[in-house]
């Protein structure tokens, strides 16, 4: 959501059932102008609330003029003091792996978890174990960065990329039509590309490079799927011979 039109955008997201109340409402939009002043950003963008047991995160992203350029991201508990996150890296993915649960709602709160490691003793190696310590904050900036780069999406047409590079709004972008709305090839991944990498000049011939420079939910595939395709073929041919069909539902909140 975008911060200008921040108020706009929470009164149609709140069909769903969550929202926030007008105390809060009005906090964002006065915090988020600061934070977009004070920081230099382009643009801000209200991601989202991140539930936790005594408090909520509130998570708000900073772009620069190149949209695609590396996101800074902020959370805040009270919709009025933002605090900045260190940007995710693959240690900390692989360090807050292994906690689960809901969050606490205390960026300052440890995480214990124990696990072997090996250690040598001269000509001995055993294995002892350890008590590993994990920061909420470091979790809160991993889940962030996992949801991102799954479920962060933007229609086909509201960015351009420029001959030299960079990645701008399109300011004459009005939206999709009710047919292409429709089609995955209309939405793209807000993230860095993978799988256009791979392409090969055959299959790019039809892109627009102005356009069509980000990865496509076209060809995307459900993890859920996948599994169930390994896992539980038989169940699928059960209910083609019933005359069922599968489905699979997209949702971006």
């Amino acid at each position: 959501m975008d911060a200008e039109s921040l108020l706009l955008s929470l009164e149609l997201a709140s069909g769903s059932g969550q929202g926030l109340s007008p105390d809060r409402r009005a906090s964002l939009l006065t915090s988020l102008m600061l934070v977009k002043r004070d920081y230099r950003y382009d643009r801000v963008l209200f991601w989202g609330r991140i539930l936790g047991l005594v408090a909520d995160y509130y998570i708000a992203q900073g772009l620069s003029e190149d949209q695609l350029a590396p996101r800074k991201t902020l959370y805040s508990l009270n919709c009025m003091e933002w605090s900045l996150l260190p940007p995710a890296t693959d240690e900390m993915m692989v360090q807050t792996s292994v906690v689960k649960g809901r969050f606490t709602g205390d960026p300052s709160h440890e995480y214990e978890h124990t696990e072997l490691q090996k250690v040598n003793d001269g000509e001995k190696v055993f294995e002892e174990e350890v008590v590993v310590q994990i920061k909420e904050e470091t979790r809160l900036v991993s889940i962030i960065d996992q949801i991102d780069k799954a479920v962060s999406v933007i229609p086909r047409g509201a960015l351009f990329k420029t001959p030299f590079g960079p990645v701008h709004v399109n300011r004459t972008f009005e939206g999709l039509s009710l047919s292409q709305a429709k089609k995955l090839s209309s939405y793209f991944h807000f993230r860095e590309p993978v799988e256009l990498k791979n392409k090969t000049l055959l299959e790019k011939a039809d892109l627009d490079p102005s356009l069509d420079f980000l990865d496509s939910l076209e060809h995307d595939i459900p993890k859920e799927a996948k599994v169930s395709e390994k896992t539980s073929g038989w169940r699928q041919r059960s209910q083609e011979s019933r005359g069922g069909s599968l489905e699979a539902t997209l949702s971006h909140g």
